[in-house]
This record gives C-alpha cells, sequence and structure tokens, in this order.
C-alpha cells in the first residue's frame, strides 16, 4: 500500500523558469545564452553548477548563492506564479485519497520556510537538505526522508523529475518512486534504459498520481485479501 506521496520541488511542483532567467541575469548573460549552455552542459552528463561555471570560470556555487542572497536576490525564492499549474490540485487530490503528503528536496532551510507557507494547506512535511545535512543524490537524504514518516519506506512514494537524484537513491532507500516528464533532465533522460526502467510510474504530470496510487493500493489489498483467503483455506484443510 502507499500512505505517503513525498514531491521533489524544482520541476516537479516548482517551475524554474524564473530561476533561470534571475541566473542569467546575475552571470550577465541572456536567459536564451543560459538556456543553451545549460542543455549543452547537461547533454553532456554535468549539472546546474558545472553550466554556470562555463559562464563564469571558477564559478563557486555556495559562494555566488551567498553573494545573491546579500544582494537581495536570493535564489531560494518561490510565489504562487512559479507553482506548474497541476501543483496544487494534484496535492489536493492526493489529500483528498487520504494520502500524507509532503515535500522533499536540495533547500535551504529559508527555501524550506518560504515552501512551508506556500503549501501550508496541502502538506504535512516540507524536508530539507539544508537542515538536515544531507542532499540528494545521496540516499541517506531519502532514508532519512522514510524515518521521517511513520509508515515503512515501501509505503512511501517519492515523485521527481531526475531519474539520477531523484529516482535511483530513492529506491535504493527503499522508497517507491515516480518520474515526471517536465523539465530538462527528464526530457532528455525519459527514452535512456534507467528513465524506463527504474521508476514504479512514468508520468506526464502530476494529475495522474490519484488514479494511479488508488489502482495501486486497489490491487494491492485485492491480493492481500487473496492471499488470506488462501491462507485461511489451507489452514481448513
Amino acid at each position: 500500500m502507499i500512505r505517503a506521496v513525498v514531491l521533489d520541488v524544482g520541476e516537479c511542483l516548482v517551475d524554474e523558469t524564473r530561476r533561470y532567467a534571475a541566473w542569467a541575469d546575475w552571470l550577465g548573460v541572456s536567459p536564451h545564452t543560459f538556456s543553451a549552455v545549460l542543455g549543452a552542459v547537461l547533454a553532456a552528463g554535468g549539472g546546474f553548477d558545472e553550466a554556470c561555471a562555463v559562464l563564469r570560470p571558477g564559478f563557486d556555487g555556495a559562494a555566488e548563492r551567498a553573494a545573491r542572497a546579500e544582494a537581495g536576490v536570493p535564489e531560494d525564492t518561490y510565489t504562487e506564479a512559479d507553482l506548474y499549474p497541476d501543483a496544487r490540485p494534484a496535492l489536493a487530490a492526493l489529500r483528498a485519497d487520504g494520502l500524507v503528503v509532503g515535500v522533499a528536496g536540495n533547500l535551504t532551510a529559508r527555501g524550506a520556510d518560504v515552501l512551508r507557507g506556500l503549501f501550508a494547506e496541502e502538506t504535512e512535511l516540507v524536508a530539507a537538505s539544508g537542515e538536515w545535512g544531507v542532499a540528494k543524490p545521496d540516499p541517506a537524504f531519502f532514508r532519512r526522508l522514510a524515518g521521517a514518516l511513520p509508515f515503512a519506506p515501501g509505503e512511501v512514494l517519492h515523485v521527481g523529475d531526475r531519474w539520477a537524484y531523484d529516482v535511483r537513491p530513492a529506491a535504493e532507500a527503499g522508497l517507491r518512486t515516480a518520474l515526471v516528464r517536465r523539465g530538462p533532465w527528464a526530457v532528455l533522460d525519459w527514452e535512456s534504459e534507467e528513465a524506463r526502467a527504474l521508476p514504479g510510474f512514468r508520468i506526464g504530470g502530476l494529475l495522474e498520481l490519484s488514479g494511479l496510487i488508488l489502482n495501486a493500493n486497489a490491487n494491492a489489498n485485492a491480493n492481500a485479501n487473496a492471499n488470506a483467503g488462501a491462507g485461511k483455506g489451507d489452514g481448513e484443510a
């Protein structure tokens, strides 16, 4: 049975278009140039900070993020306008289904507080790497996540957009997984062997989750009842 659903932030609940544009402005390049370089670096197997280092040699992610905060343009701001259109309806549907809903990601403590306010009515947990001292893709992050919920790891579904940062380490920690096809990482990797084989669910949008989970739980209940009936019959025989 799936009893809890925990969703990633960037390119799962939050559209990062504004975030990328803000970084382009900070680095002094056009959004088009930033996106092109980011795409090229991702296709070569690199990450976000590596792309920024192409545009600004010697880029230090921690130092630059601190400088942005000092300048009054911190990275970790989220507004209603940043949410994907299906974010709130999907969270509401999951809550209506009786599931515990959470949000988790590589967030600063400040970013986590912003999200707690933004999703105060929809979530029971906001987990942040900056508060826990461990970050994705370390499986320890997902073990900590599982431990923060009153369920077995296999009863928790984690939803993310990156198989390497979300799906694989979550599965290694014993959680169930879903991969959503949105954002550059998911689009680039969608047809890869890992992205096809690893996730329990592959979805085009968050509104698909409710029906998939209800169906999976119904099947789990049916199998449990069938096994219980078989066991009872064996005992009577």
